[in-house]
């Protein structure tokens, strides 16, 4: 049986990045039917646009493993009611220039994680706004905020909270499921 390839990386470049450690925990709560490719996105450069058919070498890397991949997971942290800077100036590079979108029909879930209550809802909803014109298919449920997660990981870092590795794994069966639907249609 082939594996789904779901290529994964989060919006942060916080060394312990709150969603870096869910998106360790979704390495290890995999389907046996996928596996997963984690990126960082330390290196890549703020998006220029004179310089788009001239990218540097992480941003070719990141382009070439997005179109590899059959699905992308997105952990994204929330700034100021929205998505970070390095997760915006990295689908910049990655869907430019016009006509070379790595995303183009690409299945998508979206996770992340804050210290606060309803986790990185604001987040979420407009990353999914940009979904509409990268042509990507984000997947609807479960949503995966993780609030309070200060609270769900042990001093490793480590996800340690039984009801939110459900939810991932519920998220993962179904990133998998989508993936395979948008391959048959």
């Amino acid at each position: 049986m082939e594996k789904t390839k779901i290529f994964a990386f989060a919006g942060s470049l916080r060394k312990g990045s709150y969603n870096k450690a869910i998106l360790r925990a979704a390495a290890k709560l995999l389907p046996e039917n996928a596996e997963m490719e984690i990126f960082d996105l330390e290196g890549i450069p703020l998006f220029n646009q004179d310089l788009e058919m001239e990218a540097v070498a992480k941003v070719k890397e990141l382009k070439e493993k997005i179109k590899a991949a059959d699905a992308i997971l997105i952990a994204t942290a929330e700034y100021n009611y929205s998505i970070p800077g390095i997760l915006k100036n990295a689908i910049d590079w990655a869907s430019r220039p016009y006509g070379d979108n790595s995303f183009d029909n690409k299945p998508l879930a979206i996770m992340g994680a804050s210290t606060g209550s309803i986790a990185t809802a604001r987040a979420q909803y407009h990353l999914r706004q940009s979904c509409v014109f990268l042509n990507m298919h984000p997947l609807n449920k479960p949503e995966v905020m993780v609030g309070f997660v200060q609270e769900k990981l042990d001093e490793n870092g480590e996800l340690n909270d039984e009801k939110t590795k459900e939810l991932i794994k519920s998220m993962l069966v179904n990133l998998v499921a989508l993936t395979k639907q948008l391959k048959c249609s």
